[in-house]
């Protein structure tokens, strides 16, 4: 191999634009573990022809197996976006999500691969994604579970398919949010970790907390971390889960989610976007969704089925569009703002999304400063941003640029916050709809309140 990469060799350097020359030579070097030559090679290409698909997945491959999954998800996500991946080049996708806790997006890749091939299994990927027990939640075994992902893939409507993952965040991944920590903690964590005492009061484990925010500041991820905090298992829901097309059908979804976490106790049962799920039955025209909405709230309060050690998170960037019957003692009892984050969780959020990535010493607090009112996701964004900036410079060079503290502020001057959309739809809810002073926090965040 070493003798027909030297002859490639040679053959470039009398025709150094040849690119199916080069990325022949670059997968050799792959093939004979040269993961940096490769990597190489691959750039030159991506130099003299940007948007080379082979080379861009050369490229991907390349920084797949030397670890680097931070930046294999870029190329893999810019890929996936141009439809440029077949389900076997997706494999090593999933596994970098999966290995950046990417869990949600990892699934939707995998989706994509079993609707592709709806007989491929892997043992890495099962594992972290796949729910255990599939086979005796649904009284069915391995075979008749082959046919669940057949022609249909996970559209189809024979049974309904949850996803539960026992995530290993910890609060402590979570930047700032001190207060929204402390208000889970005391109606959720705690009662796990001193049961005698929360029996002593007649406290039983289990109830939901409602959290309500602008977009991206981190509602889903503090979910998974309070699962996390006590080692429970946790099941994201979302409306497409839930609503189907035959009648009847959604109130079975949603009692089968209730049944599995019940099952598997302790577990943290997460509604994302939960007013699509539990709108206001005024506002129903149908009756439809009000047999979905009564079905909730009587899996809530566990009348049939005991909720013990089921603990019920939900999230909404609406809350005024939730029934009010959800929050009704035993159902969510605990309505939580979640702001942006500070000054300080701004720097623990840069701080963590620059971890693992080529920088220079940053000035966290300077950039922290400046990005007031940015959201989690914003602050990603600008990370993004400045990774692409680093990215196409190292291209273009052949070696790795560090990310500097003038590629972040470059970024935050292209990306602006976008809480405050939100923020101006939320202000005429707290000023003339604010029920026992249940918006109160959002006045105070905007500094209205007197």
């Amino acid at each position: 191999m070493n003798e027909g990469i030297e002859q490639l060799k040679e053959a470039l350097s009398f025709s150094p634009d040849n690119i199916p020359l080069r990325l022949h030579l670059a997968e050799l070097m792959v093939k004979g573990y040269m993961l940096d030559d490769a990597a190489e090679q691959y750039q030159e290409v991506l130099n003299k022809n940007y948007g080379n698909a082979k080379a861009r997945k050369g490229l991907a491959t390349v920084y797949f197996k030397q670890k680097k999954y931070s930046a294999a998800i870029l190329v893999y996500e810019a890929l996936m976006a141009d439809n440029s991946l077949n389900w076997e080049e997706m494999v090593p996708f999933v596994k970098c999500l999966i290995k950046e806790h990417s869990n949600q997006e990892a699934v939707e890749v995998y989706k994509k691969i079993l609707q592709q091939n709806p007989g491929f299994k892997d043992e890495e990927i099962d594992a972290a994604l796949r729910m255990p027990n599939m086979g005796n939640l649904l009284n069915k075994d391995e075979d008749d579970l082959d046919d669940l992902f057949g022609e249909e893939g996970f559209e189809g409507s024979a049974a309904p398919q949850f996803f539960m993952e026992k995530p290993d965040l910890k609060f402590e991944d979570v930047g700032g949010m001190n207060k929204v920590k402390q208000e889970i903690s005391m109606k959720i964590i705690q009662p796990l970790k001193n049961p005698e005492l929360y029996k002593a009061f007649g406290k039983k484990t289990g109830g939901g907390i409602l959290l309500y925010g602008p977009p991206g500041c981190g509602k889903t991820y503090l979910a998974k971390a309070t699962a996390g905090e006590i080692d429970a298992k946790f099941i994201n829901i979302g409306l497409h889960d839930i609503l189907d097309m035959w009648m009847g059908n959604s109130e079975k979804n949603l009692h089968e989610v209730f049944m599995q976490a019940r099952e598997n106790a302790p577990c943290v049962l997460f509604f994302d976007e939960v007013d699509a799920i539990g709108a206001s039955r005024s506002d129903m025209k149908g009756s439809s969704m009000r047999h979905v909405i009564n079905q909730f709230l009587a899996e809530m309060d566990g009348v049939e089925n005991s909720n013990e050690g089921v603990l019920i998170l939900a999230a909404t960037n609406a809350p005024w569009s939730v029934d009010s019957a959800f929050r009704r003692p035993g159902r969510f009892d605990r309505v939580v703002f979640v702001a942006p984050p500070d000054v300080e969780g701004r720097a623990q959020i840069l701080t963590q999304h620059l971890k693992h990535k080529p920088a220079e010493t940053i000035d966290i607090a300077g950039i922290a400063k400046i990005t007031e009112g940015y959201s989690g996701a914003d602050l990603k964004a600008v990370v993004d941003i400045a990774t692409e900036y680093k990215l196409e410079e190292s291209l273009a060079k052949g070696r790795i640029e560090k990310i500097t503290t003038k590629d972040l502020q470059k970024a935050v001057k292209q990306h602006k916050a976008t809480t405050s959309e939100w923020f101006s739809s939320a202000k005429n809810y707290a000023l003339y709809a604010n029920e026992s002073g249940l918006y109160d926090d959002i006045l105070n965040y905007m500094k209205l309140k007197k």
